[in-house]
């Protein structure tokens, strides 16, 4: 039993020195992931969700963007499935209208307003804003 004992003691210890010896040399865990930097919400692509709520933080305490579509502040709390089709036409001229580079701000003022997309242009909507996180080119502010 003593030498199960000194056998588990020395395992410990040698560990403890391991891990004493790499923290002193200096150098990283080689399968840690690189570190991020960080980034401005003019980059934010959808894969980092962090980048995504800090920029929607940063938004709510700034004045909201509005892409001349003052109009839609009459559908606030409207629900997506509750728009008529003409209704969301409206919001399908504005989106069509849009660089691809603005989806992303126009979805960021939209949620910050309180509208909903209408459920008629939701695909197209998604898809362009998937695109547009998609090309490195568009995440320049």
């Amino acid at each position: 039993m003593s030498i199960a004992w000194i056998a588990l003691t020395a395992l410990i210890v040698l560990g403890l020195l391991a891990a004493v010896a790499q923290k002193m040399s200096g150098k990283d865990d080689p399968d840690a992931p690189a570190p991020v930097a960080a980034s401005d919400c003019g980059s934010c692509d959808g894969s980092n969700s962090k980048c995504e709520q800090e920029c929607m933080l940063e938004a709510a305490v700034k004045e909201i963007e509005y892409f001349d579509d003052e109009e839609l502040d009459a559908y606030r709390g409207r629900p997506s499935d509750g728009y008529t089709d003409g209704e969301a036409e409206q919001f399908a001229d504005i989106l069509y209208s849009m660089r691809p580079e603005e989806v992303s701000a126009w979805n960021r003022s939209l949620i910050l307003r309180g509208i909903n997309v209408p459920d008629q242009i939701k695909d197209d909507f998604l898809l362009l804003l998937s695109e547009s996180r998609q090309d490195p080119a568009n995440n320049n502010p």
